[in-house]
């Protein structure tokens, strides 16, 4: 098999091997639920071997024998630097500035990349009661910045989301900087979405704009799975197909089941 057409990957495929390229350079990375723990895992065997994995179940610097199925999974413990309780992981390495990058996942993003990990709809009364925080807010606040990864649609990447869980920009680059600079907040917001489509980038202003569109994916595909009019970059680029070896790797090691490509 090549990976030269796009048949012969799926678009979920396309998705993680483009977020975990996005790692490459970057040293501690606090991983999210879902699907940011297979993205950042390849990276790991990939672009990024040197990358410490930071689980909020209080593991450091963790190198999984396998795919941890969940951040409590034992085998996050497989080779870590440190094991310790959540309070001292969140006070001491997030809150202490030691996380580079926080990998998160969402139901629901805005313009500015604030989160809603929380519920679809009125809060008191909701369609949809999501899993919330956890973590990500204290991530989202304390990483030095914020990749997000998460399938695309007009249910999800909307004008005003229901609930902002972990704040990106806020209301845009200007009142982010002084509210952070306010409220002593660590990290500078987040730096890249990648959804199904494409990526992401976050302009002067603080708001998304499509640098990348994946193979197979059209500039109105993408703009018709979004809530508002998305800024698009002069010169739009093809995300690199992945590689055998990328592929293989999603496939035979990290998801042989179809979890998070099936």
């Amino acid at each position: 098999m090549t990976a030269t057409d796009p048949s012969t990957f799926s678009k979920s495929e396309m998705m993680i091997v483009a977020a975990a390229r996005e790692l490459a350079g970057q040293r501690v990375c606090f991983v999210g639920v879902g699907l940011p723990n297979i993205a950042v895992n390849l990276a790991q065997r990939t672009v990024a071997p040197d990358l410490e994995l930071v689980y909020e179940a209080g593991v450091f610097g963790a190198r999984p024998a396998r795919l941890p199925l969940s951040i409590g999974d034992p085998t996050i413990v497989t080779g870590a630097t440190a094991a310790t309780s959540m309070f001292e992981l969140f006070a001491f390495y997030l809150q202490g500035g030691l996380i580079d990058v926080g990998f998160l996942g969402a139901a629901q993003i805005d313009r500015f990349g604030n989160i809603n990990t929380t519920v679809i709809g009125d809060y008191d009364q909701p369609t949809t009661r999501l899993p919330g925080s956890g973590g990500a807010c204290e991530i989202a606040i304390n990483a030095r910045q914020v990749f997000v990864i998460m399938r695309q649609s007009a249910r999800s990447f909307v004008e005003e989301i229901d609930f902002r869980t972990s704040p990106g920009n806020l209301g845009g680059a200007e009142q982010s900087e002084r509210i952070r600079r306010e409220q002593g907040w660590l990290g500078r917001g987040p730096s890249v979405v990648v959804t199904d489509l494409g990526i992401y980038h976050f302009d002067e202003t603080g708001e998304m704009r499509l640098d990348f569109l994946h193979p197979g994916a059209t500039l109105d595909e993408a703009r018709a799975t979004i809530g508002w009019e998305v800024k698009v970059s002069s010169a739009v680029g093809r995300t690199p197909q992945p590689t055998d070896a990328e592929l293989r790797l999603i496939r035979e090691e990290l998801d042989p089941g179809g979890a998070y490509t099936g």
